[in-house]
């Protein structure tokens, strides 16, 4: 296998489609219509094809659905990260037939690597067949890496297969058999939680006025209310502010510009309570930044935000939305099918990747185990909630200027108790 090295910006329009190609050729999650019993696994299925967002309408072979099919691994956010990021590289494998798969990620000091966008993304990896094989530690050192570090890495690719320290799930809605045959699976599996969110809705209507949702709201000062809000919601909750790292605004606001961040806004009177930025290539949403105006949390906008988002986006042509993972029960109630990720590291015998691996592996196994137990997650969000509401404001801010420190990077959009706000949680 042969590996070339390219800044994303220099990649041509013949391996962009290339890209797009490889991306939309793997399975999609099982067949819809199935019974509501349970979330479904990895596996192949027929499902009708959808324009992919900046490419051609893929026709054959069937789109690559929420695994490989999804906007993290879209070419159009490793062109994005690469405008803002100077560590931004792809690495394009190609054997004897032609271009074979691509490799996005992050150089940083010392060779460590990490996943294009690492601290943002829920989904990583290699754009290409998941049996595709090669030596990875060849990969690293034409990448000129000692270690690259993973927490989303897609867990059928196995060639990393050796690598990885933990597996889990991340949770999907599939929309494929549509919004009705979706809501009823959510009835049938929580009939209770779902009267719920519809009697707030109602109530929010009667107390606040007219309830309305703009799926694709493309006013960039509804984007700048959303950083806002959820920059509130980072502090009080003692988690990293994303949004006061300017990378990452610019990011965000590019991805709005450029449309392939979609921004969603539940309105009530029309005043915005809750909204939504999420990535869509194609067929394929990922969820991504949820938030909502604190002083309408007793209705729970964040839930009936994404109900109606599930509903406009099924009208839209989306098949999946992929939420993330994390300790979250909005999430469980919410997806009916899922795929595999997995943490851990591959590195080359150096002694950077030594060094990494006593100050990484601590961290890892001690945030594996509050995400396995969710008496150990509620207390650590007890704790970050207490440290968020004592510390001075100054420190609040300070602790947020880098997201590739330690507290940053340990995952995409998880510190050390799991993701963000667990009662005042995103979806809340």
């Amino acid at each position: 296998m042969r590996f070339d090295i390219a800044r994303p910006d220099e990649l041509g329009e013949a391996e962009l489609a290339r890209w797009r190609a490889l991306q939309y050729a793997g399975p999609p999650l099982g067949a819809p219509g199935r019974a509501p019993d349970g979330p479904s696994p990895v596996s192949a299925g027929p499902v009708a094809t959808a324009p992919v967002s900046g490419g051609p309408v893929p026709t054959s072979p069937i789109p690559g659905g929420p695994a490989l099919g999804n906007p993290f691994l879209a070419p159009e956010f490793t062109l994005a990260v690469g405008r803002f990021r100077a560590g931004a590289r792809v690495a394009v494998l190609s054997d004897g037939t032609g271009i074979a798969g691509f490799f996005p990620y992050e150089r940083h000091a010392l060779g460590l690597g990490r996943p294009i966008g690492a601290g943002l993304t829920d989904c990583q990896g290699l754009i290409g067949p998941p049996d595709l094989e090669f030596d990875v530690r060849a990969l690293l050192r034409a990448c000129r890496l000692s270690v690259w570090e993973f927490d989303h890495l897609l867990a059928d690719q196995a060639a990393f297969a050796p690598f990885h320290a933990e597996t889990r799930v991340e949770p999907v809605m599939d929309l494929r058999a549509g919004f009705a045959a979706y809501a009823e699976e959510v009835r049938k599996r929580s009939p209770k939680t779902l009267k719920t969110v519809r009697y707030k809705e109602r109530k929010l209507g009667r107390e606040a006025g007219e309830v309305t949702y703009t799926f694709d709201e493309r006013d960039p000062a509804e984007l700048r209310r959303l950083m806002a809000w959820k920059s509130a919601q980072y502090r009080r909750t003692g988690r990293t502010d994303r949004f006061a790292v300017p990378w990452i605004v610019a990011l965000v606001e590019h991805l709005h510009e450029t449309g392939a961040g979609v921004l969603s806004v539940l309105r009530a009177g029309g005043r915005p309570v809750s909204a939504h930025l999420g990535l869509r290539a194609g067929p394929v949403m990922a969820g991504w930044f949820p938030a909502y105006d604190v002083d309408f949390g007793r209705y729970s906008p964040g839930m009936i935000g994404h109900l109606r988002m599930a509903e406009a986006a099924a009208g839209a042509g989306i098949g999946w939305i992929a939420m993330g993972r994390g300790g979250r029960e909005y999430k469980d109630w919410l997806k009916n099918a899922e795929f595999g990720i997995a943490e851990g590291r591959a590195a080359r015998v150096s002694a950077a990747a030594g060094l990494h691996w006593v100050r990484e592996a601590p961290v890892r196994r001690a945030r594996s185990a509050v995400l396995a137990h969710p008496a150990l997650y509620a207390g650590a969000d007890r704790v970050l909630r207490t440290y968020a509401r004592l510390r001075p404001k100054g420190r609040a801010a300070g602790r947020t200027a880098s997201v590739d420190g330690a507290a940053g990077h340990a995952t995409a959009g998880e510190g050390a108790a799991g993701r963000a706000a667990v009662r005042e949680g995103d979806a809340a």
